[in-house]
């Protein structure tokens, strides 16, 4: 994990230059600067600067950061040298998209558990998981020593269910339930809002909101 030090917003930033960083690697680039990285994230190279300085002395003046070296050292930062084990929480057509996703793994991450409501999914095997009842949620968690949980649940069922992941020691949560989570400290939520994205796209598409 990062440094506690490291600002918020900082840590959000961080996968953006290091999937910069691999599309340099595989442009054969092996030294980035500042700039090049700030142009690929699309933000300035100022901030790209004061980023990495939270995370140590990077880069040489006037030549750039190696981009293996930094690579490694943003992954470590991250999380990502060592795997992490993840459960999806309702298997619907988004959980089920999500289970079948190829980047967990480019990530370090393996579903171990997936929980669903319904009598007719639960004991049905997917990608080498069978499906458990949401109702042993607590027994799942503990047994495959989950990490981080995906909710993909309706909203009136994912404060419950959180309640129950937090109680079951899970510290890390993706939310992709359209609702606000309500979590004790120590307990991190990432709040995915594609509807909301959606919405803004339209906004800007809006011809009566074009000049706003």
């Amino acid at each position: 994990m990062a440094p506690a030090k490291v600002p918020p917003t900082t840590v959000q930033r961080l996968p953006v230059y290091l999937r910069c960083l691999v599309q340099a690697s595989a442009m054969h680039m092996p030294v980035v600067n500042s700039v090049q990285i700030a142009e690929m994230a699309g933000t300035n190279a100022a901030q790209v600067r004061k980023d990495l300085s939270y995370l140590g002395e990077f880069g040489t003046r006037g030549v750039g950061y190696d981009v293996d070296s930094l690579i490694t050292h943003l992954s470590k930062q991250l999380g990502l040298t060592e795997s992490r084990r993840v459960a999806i929480i309702g298997f619907g057509r988004l959980g089920s998209a999500l289970q079948s996703y190829p980047g967990f793994e480019e990530r370090h991450m393996r579903v171990v558990a997936v929980l669903d409501a319904d009598p007719a999914k639960i004991g049905t095997s997917v990608g080498g998981v069978t499906i458990e009842s949401v109702e042993d949620l607590a027994a799942v968690v503990t047994r495959e020593r989950v990490e981080i949980a995906i909710l993909t649940v309706p909203g009136p069922a994912a404060q419950e269910i959180a309640d129950h992941l937090v109680a079951a020691g899970v510290r890390a949560i993706m939310n992709f339930a359209p609702v606000r989570l309500r979590v004790p400290e120590g307990v991190e939520v990432r709040q995915a809002d594609l509807a909301g994205e959606l919405q803004v796209l339209s906004f800007h598409l809006n011809p009566r909101t074009a000049a706003v």
